[in-house]
Order: C-alpha cells, then sequence, then structure tokens
C-alpha cells in the first residue's frame, strides 16, 4: 500500500446542514456530489461529508457498531497562536460548538478544539516545531 490518505469521509445527519457548516467555514463544495453525498477539495486531499445511514450500508457495518464522532480528531494547522485564535472564533461563527479555547498546551504549541454540528472534533493548533510550507502544507522534518 503506498502510504497516504486521500480522502476523509464524515457520517452526517443531514448532508445539506453539513455541507453549509463547511461551505460558511471557505470550503468550496464540488459539483461532484449529490443529496447524499458533498465532497471538498482540500489540497491533495478530499473531505465528504456521506449520510450516517447511508454509510453504515455502505460500509456493511452492523447498526449497533456505527461510527461516532470522537474517535478521531481532524486537524488544521495555521501559522501562529492568534491565528488559531481567529480561526476557532471564525468555526464558531459559522455554527461550530467551541470544545476547548486556544491555548499554550504540554506539547510547546498552541492549540484549541471545536465540534462541527454533527460533533466531530477538529483540533487547530500552531505548532512551532512542524512549520507549513508555502502552500499551506504541513512538512514534518525528514
Amino acid at each position: 500500500m503506498d502510504p497516504r490518505i486521500t480522502l476523509v469521509t464524515l457520517g452526517v445527519a443531514d448532508v445539506a446542514r453539513a455541507s453549509a457548516f463547511y461551505e460558511r467555514l471557505g470550503f468550496q463544495r464540488s459539483a461532484a456530489g449529490n443529496e447524499h453525498v458533498a465532497f471538498f477539495q482540500l489540497g491533495p486531499m478530499v473531505l465528504s461529508v456521506f449520510g450516517q445511514h447511508d454509510l453504515i450500508e455502505d460500509a456493511c457495518l452492523p447498526a449497533d457498531q456505527a461510527p461516532r464522532p470522537g474517535g478521531i480528531t481532524l486537524a488544521h494547522n495555521v501559522d501562529s497562536p492568534e491565528a488559531v485564535d481567529r480561526v476557532l472564533a471564525e468555526a464558531v461563527a459559522a455554527g461550530a460548538t467551541l470544545l476547548k479555547p486556544g491555548r499554550t498546551v504540554f506539547w510547546g504549541g498552541y492549540s484549541g478544539y471545536f465540534a462541527d454540528p454533527d460533533g466531530h472534533p477538529w483540533e487547530v493548533a500552531h505548532n512551532p516545531f512542524f512549520p507549513l510550507d508555502a502552500a499551506g502544507q504541513l512538512r514534518l522534518p525528514d
């Protein structure tokens, strides 16, 4: 397997509501979706929002073992602590729930968390040890 992730899919209660939330955050919705799934190009990756029940059926998951938000977090790295606070405020204004305000954290950076309308947690972080490149991409040291 070539080590990469090309697409992250979030199971959501309402695709239209979830899509509108991400569009308010500035994500550009692709015409490739429909009323059951929406896609957003994020640099080399894609984020999709897919109806929770459709996702359960598509993945052949037992209904009592449906994926729930909180098992993973998504992250959005920025170039300063001030940008963390700005993005958290933008997310809340777009309909997110603030989980943790921005603060200095044990690993030496600054981060906070919000949850999208379906409860998926997003970390917004400034990590001085993992700078962003000119394209805004996180590049780990060799």
